[in-house]
């Protein structure tokens, strides 16, 4: 049976859900008010997989959030979710079908849960996504 996900467009202000099981969407502030509401959407349901991509500082906030809250996620890398992406042909480019694609890339590739990290494991693990990403080693 396919792991149930909820992919996650990351912008500044805002986060477009999918929830891939459901074929539910939900827009929400990118604020601690908006990852309640997330939380709350999911309900009981901990073992969907929450799919997002590093986006610098804008990810950190949900990151937290869902790691505190015991929920299961994985922050990819925007460049394995672009190459994805182009791979099912989805090369329309607006937040709600990112979240769709999101979501789909956590079922397709069987993504696994990253591990909780402490803060000083957290900053250095951005540090390093920021580098690969800016140097183009991916």
């Amino acid at each position: 049976m396919a792991k149930d996900t909820i992919g996650i467009d990351v912008s500044k202000d805002r986060l477009d859900a999918f929830w891939h099981s459901q074929d539910a969407a939900l827009s929400l502030p990118n604020t601690v008010e908006g990852f309640a509401q997330l939380c709350t959407w999911l309900g009981k349901n901990k073992g969907v997989l929450v799919v997002f991509e590093a986006t610098g500082a804008y990810h950190r906030g949900l990151e937290r959030y869902l790691s505190l809250a015991g929920q299961p996620f994985i922050k990819v890398n925007p460049k394995q979710a672009r190459r994805f992406a182009q791979a099912i042909g989805r090369l329309a480019k607006t937040d709600s079908v990112d979240a769709r694609m999101l979501a789909r890339m956590g079922v397709v590739l069987d993504l696994a849960p990253q591990g909780i990290e402490g803060e000083d494991i957290h900053d250095l693990r951005e540090l390093l996504t920021a580098r690969i990403v800016s140097h183009g080693m991916v």
